[in-house]
């Protein structure tokens, strides 16, 4: 009895019964989890745009999956549901897990849109961040910039890829001036005209903007600029029905009463 290691048997015998009641414990568990039911339905919608909301959200899922509250959260089509979710024009991301008691969480993300188009035949649609045609509701108006006009870029179904040039150019102009005080607020619109030009309506003054395309954009704005700080202050906002940044070094100004153009060729000092 002298030789026996009785703390070496004690820690062994302490292990033995450690690992037995995790196996219990675990056991207990899983029978718990298979039988669990789903005691609510939590739904979270996330995003800049409120084009959907947590009502629309458990509808659908009430619609096409019928009530989950009360059923065995292992009967419930988790995949299937998040999947149907995003396939919802406005939903860019579900994901859905559920807690220890039993409450089924669903996280939606929307997409976020950056400009609306009416193109030449009166189609509406968004364009997103990701390039994506969203299409209009009446529920919800973003505020974002509105571009029409000559625009040919169709719209046949929700979550196509804008495909023309010219669509892209608008979305360029507007990831260009978002964040800039003096753009960001002075453009109100975007119209392109029966020349394909794209022309920017400001919210202060009467005179058109004229920059053509979004090539060299940074350029044309930096000229406009200059309209603004010397030639605007000069002649007033009633002066000019057209500004034309179109061609490299030059602000061509359209009087409003008539014909004449002031054609002001000037070298640019980029650096000032």
């Amino acid at each position: 009895m002298k030789n026996i290691r009785w703390g070496l048997v004690f820690y062994t015998f302490l292990g033995i019964a450690a690992l037995a009641g995790l196996i219990v414990l675990m056991s207990l568990i899983n029978h718990k989890d298979a039988a669990q039911v789903c005691k609510s339905l939590k739904v979270n919608v996330e995003g800049k745009e409120t084009f959907i909301d947590q009502h629309d959200i458990s509808k659908m899922i009430n619609n096409q999956f019928g009530t989950i509250t009360g059923k065995e959260l292992k009967t419930i089509k988790f995949e299937e549901i998040e999947q149907a979710i995003e396939k919802l024009p406005y939903v860019s991301n579900a994901e859905i897990h559920t807690d220890m008691d039993g409450t089924v969480n669903v996280n939606v993300q929307q997409r976020e849109v950056v400009l609306r188009v009416i193109n030449q035949d009166g189609r509406e649609f968004y364009v997103d961040t990701k390039g994506h045609k969203i299409p209009v509701t009446l529920k919800y108006v973003p505020h974002v910039l509105v571009a029409n006009g000559k625009i040919r870029e169709s719209y046949t179904k929700p979550l196509e890829q804008v495909e023309t040039k010219m669509v892209k150019d608008l979305v360029h102009i507007v990831d260009h001036v978002k964040g800039n005080d003096l753009w960001e607020n002075q453009i109100v619109q975007i119209y392109v005209n029966e020349q394909n030009d794209i022309e920017l309506i400001p919210r202060v003054g009467k005179e058109v903007l004229v920059i053509g395309s979004a090539d060299s954009l940074d350029y044309k704005l930096k000229r406009l600029e200059m309209y603004y700080k010397n030639i605007l202050p000069k002649v007033g906002t009633e002066a000019y029905a057209k500004v034309n940044v179109k061609y490299g070094g030059q602000i061509i100004c359209e009087r409003r009463e008539g014909w004449y153009m002031d054609s002001l060729q000037m070298k640019i000092n980029m650096k000032n």
